[in-house]
């Protein structure tokens, strides 16, 4: 199913459109492995990495249980390709929550599609209705991602060690949203 959000020019956001990921996507997950978009996840991954990252993309989008799905973002009323966002189920501090994750191409950060697109997918993630919390972990010095949070309506939690990609130790901020609350 996709997601349409019009959230308007009052709050400095555009509209998108959610669109689940699929084998077209690899592209688009290339053009997001750029340096400038990496460097607060560890830099770059190889082309072996991003097949697997891409494959588990498409499988997790197509998997219809409520673990998760992976999007591409689509800017209206322009129809480009923009980015991608997704959630997925994971374990934190011993709960089943969902993680949320997204990139936004450097052409068309500053926007406020980011947040339109977090928006859609924290709907996605409520009407899964598999967890009670959406989590998202961004470096605690990437302040564009950590404004995301703040404008999408999570509740910061405080900084957190974190691991990712595993081995690679990073400080992150831990933002929460209750999916029970609308």
């Amino acid at each position: 199913m996709d997601t349409d959000t019009d959230t308007g020019t009052d709050t400095g956001t555009s509209a998108v459109r959610l669109e689940a990921w699929s084998d077209d996507d690899a592209g688009l997950l290339r053009a997001l492995n750029a340096p400038a978009l990496t460097g607060h996840l560890g830099g770059p991954e190889t082309e072996e990495e991003l097949a697997r990252r891409h494959r588990r993309y498409v499988d997790l989008s197509a998997d219809g249980t409520g673990a998760g799905r992976m999007f591409r973002i689509v800017l209206l009323p322009e129809e480009a390709v923009v980015g991608s966002i997704g959630y997925w189920a994971q374990t934190w501090d011993g709960e089943p929550v969902y993680e949320t994750g997204w990139a936004v191409l450097p052409g068309f950060q500053g926007r406020g599609l980011a947040t339109s697109a977090t928006r859609a997918v924290i709907a996605e993630a409520r009407s899964a209705g598999l967890h009670r919390h959406l989590h998202a972990f961004p470096s605690a010095d990437n302040a564009a991602s950590n404004a995301v949070c703040r404008k999408a309506g999570f509740e910061l939690r405080g900084e957190r060690d974190f691991e990712y990609p595993p081995g690679r130790p990073m400080r992150c901020n831990d933002w929460r949203l209750d999916l029970e609350t609308p």
